[in-house]
């Protein structure tokens, strides 16, 4: 009798866990549900596990959106691909939940498994579902049916393709603006299942009409349906039915539709061409510039460059820059901000003369910006101007304002300079280096911050790996020696922590003569981080040197360090003695 019993039992703690009152049971039962489907087996998941989902009426969204993760997958535990219809049910009635997440997902499983589903069974059992959530009477039904279109439009006869098509476009008249905006979302998918005929008329009458809602959050859904169209349409298609409607939402009445079109409007220039954009969109990428929405002037500033890459030089001069030399002094910091972060890309696009003449002095006054985020834009992308105005004039013009920048009171601004120096420093060559920014490299090794001490370690790690060791052991070493010694204990755990990262760098030689004795004199250290910290330096060290200085100088002052009163220098010592003692083996 327990042979029998035995399958019954998971599918029995499956439904005393779905009723228990305890949202985490019967969210673990739901999660189990591929498990139980492998107990019961194919034909007894579709007769009983499918039945009883259906029938649960859990009112708890977790739940759900769990039953809805968990159905999309199921696929394999109910026989494969021609049972895929079973599953269609349960996740109908979660397409009319009033929560979003759930009906999502529900929609996300759905076209998963009707990505899936045979030709026949499509059209037998997916396309009626479309059309019943079409006509739900709950608008929650409509506005899931609207994903799923896509899905259902290809394997459709040319009867029922027509009818979807007008069923599409009575979802874009819905009263409830909740369906108009899903219908918006989902255009471009349902489009490009569309033969080209019917996009031309049907499709583009209902989406004229939604570009005309008069719910603006329809309308900026709209703009996002303009770039998925253009792709689909031919060029002077594009130009007749979507420029016009771009030129129209540029000037649009709600800020959020400008700043969506401000937002696309470089995937839209790509859909309708150079010429068209050149005469129609520049003057509408203008006023976005210009807009009196601090969000849109944002949205626009940040696509100036990838704007001024489809034009011509002259155009970009003509038009845009007047716009850049506005923006640099916005009102708004993050107006001001936006433009930071791109406007070095277009150095290359308007070539030496007009990137000295024109946009230099925007980019130094950017270097002064009040506001810390402005003059982190700048700094991080610096390295796009050096390509095309040439080091000299850098240097002159550029090198003062990064100068002053590397003492800023805001640290995240000392943080850029410091990872541009390396960059920077290739650049300049070793002599003007050493003049100019040679002090401050060292410098930073003493800041306040620990973020600037560790990011100015690794920065003489680099400069030592681009100048050599020759230059390193002039200009870094006799620094390091002196501040060793300094009286507070994080500046001298930041040079051993510098030393560490030097020493790969430098070699077995001079790791050995000038780094290690500055090492072992720190292991006398009063500061107990000071000495375990050393213990982990030394172990670094053990693979770069040769044997018989691991054995003569490092293992003695470890085993002292081992003796220690701390317990956790003891604990770095032992660590370092044990890799002594691998090494040892090895040779």
């Amino acid at each position: 009798m327990a042979m029998v019993d035995t399958p019954l039992y998971p599918i029995a703690v499956l439904i005393d866990e779905l009723k228990n009152e305890d949202i985490q049971l019967r969210l673990n039962s739901i999660r189990r549900l591929s498990t139980i489907a492998r107990a019961l087996g194919e034909e007894r998941t579709r007769k009983e596990l499918i039945p009883f989902l259906v029938e649960n009426n859990d009112d708890d969204d977790e739940v759900l959106l769990a039953m809805a993760e968990e159905l999309g997958v199921f696929v394999p535990y109910i026989g494969g691909v021609e049972h895929a219809n079973v599953l269609l049910q349960p996740l109908e009635t979660l397409c009319t939940v009033e929560e979003t997440v759930v009906r999502d997902k529900s929609v996300e499983s759905l076209c998963r498994i009707g990505a899936q589903m045979r030709e026949q069974d499509l059209v037998e059992y997916f396309i009626p579902l479309v059309k019943r959530l079409a006509a739900g009477e709950w608008f929650t039904a409509r506005v899931s049916a609207c994903g799923l279109f896509h899905i259902a439009y290809p394997t459709a006869s040319e009867v029922i393709k027509t009818e979807l098509r007008t069923v599409y476009g009575q979802l874009c008249q819905d009263d409830m603006p909740m369906v108009r905006r899903s219908a918006a979302t989902n255009l471009g998918k349902f489009a490009a299942t569309v033969e080209a005929a019917h996009l031309k008329t049907d499709i583009m009458s209902v989406f004229e009409e939604l570009t005309q809602d008069d719910q603006d959050s329809v309308r900026l859904l709209a703009v996002e349906g303009c770039a998925a169209l253009g792709k689909l349409l031919e060029p002077q298609d594009c130009v007749a039915h979507i420029l016009p409607v771009i030129v129209n939402f540029s000037q649009d009445k709600s800020w959020r539709v400008r700043y969506m079109v401000a937002n696309q409007l470089y995937e839209l220039c790509e859909a309708v061409g150079p010429d068209p954009t050149r005469s129609e969109l520049v003057p509408a990428y203008v006023r976005l510039l210009r807009d009196n929405e601090a969000e849109v002037r944002i949205a626009a500033a940040g696509k100036v460059t990838k704007f001024s890459h489809i034009l011509n030089p002259e155009l970009a001069i003509q038009h845009i820059l007047p716009c850049v030399k506005e923006l640099s002094t916005d009102s708004s910091q993050h107006v001001r901000s936006a433009l930071a972060s791109v406007i070095m890309g277009m150095a290359p696009v308007l070539g030496k003369d007009a990137t000295i003449e024109q946009l230099l002095p925007i980019f130094l006054s950017l270097l002064k910006d009040e506001f810390p985020d402005v003059r982190l834009n700048i700094i991080s992308k610096l390295d796009q101007v050096n390509q095309v105005i040439g080091i000299d004039l850098l240097s002159q013009s550029l090198l003062p304002a990064i100068v002053e920048l590397a003492e800023d009171r805001h640290w995240r601004v000392r943080l850029a300079i410091i990872e541009y120096v390396p960059l920077l420093a290739s650049q300049l060559g070793v002599g003007f280096f050493d003049d100019k920014l040679g002090a401050l490299c060292m410098q930073w090794l003493k800041d306040k911050v620990y973020s600037i001490r560790d990011a100015a370690a690794n920065n003489v790690k680099r400069l030592a790996e681009e100048f050599g060791p020759d230059w390193a052991m002039q200009h870094i070493i006799p620094q390091v020696l002196d501040m060793i010694n300094d009286p507070h204990y994080l500046y001298r755990m930041t040079i051993l922590h510098a030393i560490s990262l030097l020493a790969p760098v430098l070699g077995s030689e001079i790791t050995s003569s000038k780094l290690l004795p500055l090492v072992i004199n720190a292991s006398k250290d009063r500061v107990p981080n000071i000495k375990f910290n050393v213990a982990k330096v030394l172990q670094s060290l053990i693979p770069i040197v040769d044997a018989s200085v691991v054995e003569n100088t490092i293992r003695p002052c470890l085993v002292e360090l081992g003796e220690d009163a701390d317990v956790d220098v003891r604990f770095y010592a032992s660590q370092a003695l044990q890799s002594c003692d691998l090494l040892k083996m090895s040779s």
